[in-house]
């Protein structure tokens, strides 16, 4: 066949075809709204007819038989009606599955928990159910934690009232027994007035560092530090409470090891770790403090001998307001000084971490070692 006819033909089967096209687009900007269905039967019915009219465009131009039109017409016909019965069943299959994750959406939003089809779906469905599955996991995970902050928020606040009251009566019953001039040792009345405004004053601060801690208000200002320095201060600071409990502190197994942390926060953070200790220690016990290099970070222990801490407690250690069983509650506190201790940590990047050791429980900071 010569090449100027086979152009020919191609450009009336182009002009058919892209008639038929064109009134598909259409079609398919009308139903765009409709069943995925509908939009496939259309596809197929666009195919089909594009094919016809290009046929016929080019019979007309070739001026065929009669015969042999309607034979192309026929075959045309019957692939028609085969093509569109099968883009039917596949529309229906799919617009059942695309039924079925949508009851499984609905459920979803109504009880929080997304239950993925049995029933085998194309991929894209399938990759949908997957991740509204992941999803629902995250969600219910971000549920229980915002359960057990409300808990720990719900508990802050009672212990906060109790242990605020607690002084507060005091304070008021010593001063209207010093104003009614009936306090037989005034003296000691203005000593106790005092510690109990002091208990008062530390309260209110560790409520307004943790505050800071929640809200990323947190300003450091990092400095090159030796650690062997940051622990003889907090233990300087701390060897007074340990004498008064009987109590021995043991810091010789501190290295001297360069670190990079607001010197200001982190003796706050040692001082937690070591009251908290001491007051959890029984007299003649020991509370050593030990610092190591660690895979490219610095590993600073507290070690008491408390006892120990229950399994189901441990990962509840640092939460706001946990103060565990009663007679691991300090005098005075109010369960913060362990959640400042992770938020002034964390802060520099770090973490904190607790575990039972033979006699008691030891407490782990590990900070970036600086570069």
């Amino acid at each position: 066949m010569p090449e100027q006819d086979l152009l020919l033909i191609a450009l009336y089967a182009l002009l058919g075809a892209g008639g038929a096209g064109a009134l598909g687009a259409v079609a398919l900007r009308m139903v765009r709204r409709r069943s995925v269905a509908v939009s496939l039967a259309v596809v197929t019915a666009v195919a089909v007819l594009a094919m016809l009219a290009g046929t016929l465009a080019v019979a007309w131009a070739m001026f065929l038989s009669s015969h042999d039109l309607t034979a192309v017409t026929v075959v045309v016909a019957v692939a028609a009606v085969v093509s569109l019965g099968t883009a039917l069943l596949l529309g229906r299959q799919v617009v059942m599955r695309c039924r079925e994750l949508v009851e499984a959406a609905r459920a979803f939003g109504e009880e929080g928990t997304f239950t993925t089809p049995s029933v085998p779906a194309p991929a894209e469905l399938a990759a949908l159910s997957r991740e509204l599955a992941l999803t629902g996991e995250r969600l219910t995970a971000s549920r229980e934690r915002e359960r057990a902050l409300e808990t720990s928020r719900r508990e802050l606040v009672a212990w906060i009232s109790h242990d605020l009251r607690t002084p507060l009566a005091g304070l008021r019953a010593m001063s209207e027994a010093l104003e009614d001039g009936v306090a037989a040792d005034p003296a000691r009345y203005h000593r106790q007035m005092r510690t109990e405004v002091d208990r008062l004053n530390s309260m209110v601060g560790d409520l307004f560092e943790l505050s800071r801690i929640h809200a990323g208000a947190l300003s450091l200002s990092p400095t090159r530090l030796n650690l062997y320095d940051l622990v003889g201060d907090a233990l300087a600071g701390t060897d007074a409470l340990a004498r008064e409990h009987g109590v021995r502190l043991v810091g010789d197994g501190t290295a001297s090891l360069p670190v990079e942390v607001d010197g200001k926060e982190m003796t706050r953070v040692l001082s937690n770790l070591l009251v908290n200790a001491i007051r959890h220690t029984p007299a003649d016990g020991t509370v050593a403090i030990a610092a190591e290099a660690r895979e490219g970070t610095v590993v600073l222990s507290v070690t008491d001998a408390c006892g120990g801490i229950p399994e189901e407690d441990l990962t509840r250690v640092f939460d706001t307001g946990w103060r565990g069983t009663q007679a691991r509650t300090p005098p005075g506190g109010a369960g913060l000084g362990l959640a400042i201790v992770r938020g002034i940590v964390e802060a520099h990047d770090g973490h904190a971490h607790v575990r039972n050791v033979t006699g008691g429980c030891r407490f782990e900071l590990t900070l970036p070692a600086p570069a």
